[in-house]
């Protein structure tokens, strides 16, 4: 079975490496020589495959893989390598492209995809103000209307320049008289 990316077959894959990382937190308890390791689960399985697309459909390919790359929604990915993976769903972070030399109809793609886990919705404990969102729209229309009475205070001030620039220039004379 050829790797699927959605409904697209990808032609001759030459190569498909796998990357796994787990997320360790280190704890140093005082008075404890060493130290303890916890274990926060792994961070999505990444895979860069790598493959060449020949023929006269394979501009039509690359057309497609780029659309799918550029959509950026997960897309269904199968591969006999990664079937025991469990990895069901990919976004498609990085795709390249390149028109093989001196061999016409044929491109060279490499793809860099990460395994899709669909985000939980956080929980609501007792308690907690799950209005923030509102407080905050709230404080943000009172900037807004304040905003708009400076403006109208600030057009105001227009009125009063020449008149306080003509004060001000004779208070300087005054100064001047006197001291």
């Amino acid at each position: 079975m050829r790797p699927m990316l959605d409904d697209l077959e990808l032609p001759q894959v030459q190569e498909i490496g796998t990357r796994e990382r787990r997320v360790l937190a280190e704890h140093k308890p005082p008075g404890m020589s060493g130290s303890l390791l916890q274990n926060l689960g792994r961070r999505p399985t990444s895979l860069v495959l790598w493959g060449v697309a020949t023929g006269p459909t394979a501009l039509d390919f690359t057309k497609k893989l780029d659309a799918k790359f550029r959509a950026a929604k997960p897309v269904p990915f199968t591969a006999d390598i990664v079937a025991d993976a469990k990895i069901d769903n990919v976004l498609i972070e990085d795709v390249k492209f390149e028109q093989v030399a001196g061999k016409p109809e044929r491109y060279s793609f490499l793809l860099t995809l990460r395994e899709y886990i669909k985000p939980i919705e956080p929980e609501t404990a007792p308690g907690i103000d799950t209005d923030i969102a509102g407080d905050a729209q709230n404080l943000l229309n009172g900037i807004v209307n304040g905003l708009g009475a400076g403006q109208a205070f600030a057009s105001q001030l227009a009125d009063f320049t020449p008149k306080m620039s003509s004060f001000l220039a004779r208070l300087q004379q005054f100064k001047s008289q006197v001291g």
